[in-house]
């Protein structure tokens, strides 16, 4: 069980705030007419756990984590990992460090203010996570809302920057996982390689019976260290044509602490 607020007024919700079920009996902290966290974060941080479940991370790094929502998921799967969140909206930084003070986990986990292109913390880290923007800031409207714009938009690097950021901060036999618009699924195999990486494991994401991918999950490791071929995976199908939730779907939602439904 989360501690709480006890009785710290920093910790209770603000009028346009909502304190939202999260993994478990933890809460997260995000605006009503913000970022919220969505299906990609829950898939980004559960494909993240399954791809490092046989060696748990005692060190995790999430790239522009936002409101710590992907940090969060890991952070409640992994209980002995320290965690480290760079994030350059200080609107989201601040929401994340409120839930993780609030789950009672500020003792492992920190968010730091920063852009992932020019600067990250120290160390090695065992696993880092990244969920990037997906549109160039051309070729759409950009939200005048609060954080919304940077979260969808590549204002601060797209995928590339993410694997370039994630190979300087991984440690030798490290992992790096994220989520991406399946469109741009070669983006993030370039990316890879030219950061020096190599895929471990890609599977796309099908939001519905009939449709087209709508994310493509990656799990990579350094180059020279990559032990065996990249696994093309069978495409995660979310729904059925009826639109009810998968049994695999279901199961994902239920290890990462969520009701499967």
């Amino acid at each position: 069980m989360p501690p709480g607020t006890q009785g710290d007024p920093s910790l209770a919700v603000g009028p346009e705030e909502s304190l939202d079920a999260f993994a478990g009996h933890w809460r997260i902290f995000q605006l009503r007419d913000g970022h919220r966290y969505s299906t990609d974060d829950l898939l980004a941080a559960w494909y993240a756990v399954m791809a490092c479940e046989s060696r748990p991370p005692l060190s995790v790094l999430d790239l522009g984590c936002g409101i710590g929502s992907v940090g969060l998921f890991v952070a409640w799967s992994f209980p002995y990992a320290r965690m480290t969140g760079l994030e350059a909206q200080d609107l989201s930084a601040k929401l994340a460090r409120r839930s993780i003070r609030y789950n009672g986990v500020a003792d492992r986990f920190e968010v730091r203010d920063g852009d992932l292109r020019h600067g990250l913390p120290g160390g090695a880290f065992d696993l880092v996570t990244g969920s990037p923007p997906y549109w160039d800031p051309r070729a759409g409207t950009l939200s005048a809302g609060p954080q919304k714009a940077p979260c969808r938009f590549e204002q601060r690097g797209g995928v590339e920057d993410y694997c370039l950021a994630a190979a300087r901060a991984l440690a030798p036999h490290g992992i790096f996982a994220l989520v991406m618009d399946a469109r741009q699924r070669d983006r993030v195999v370039q990316g890879a390689h030219d950061a020096g990486l190599a895929l471990m494991s890609i599977r796309d994401v099908i939001p519905r019976e009939g449709k087209d991918p709508l994310m493509v999950l990656a799990a990579m490791t350094h180059a020279d260290t990559a032990a065996e071929a990249p696994r093309e995976e069978p495409p995660l199908l979310l729904r059925d044509r009826h639109g009810t939730r998968t049994d695999e779907f279901r199961a994902i939602r239920l290890k990462m602490g969520m009701p499967p439904g």
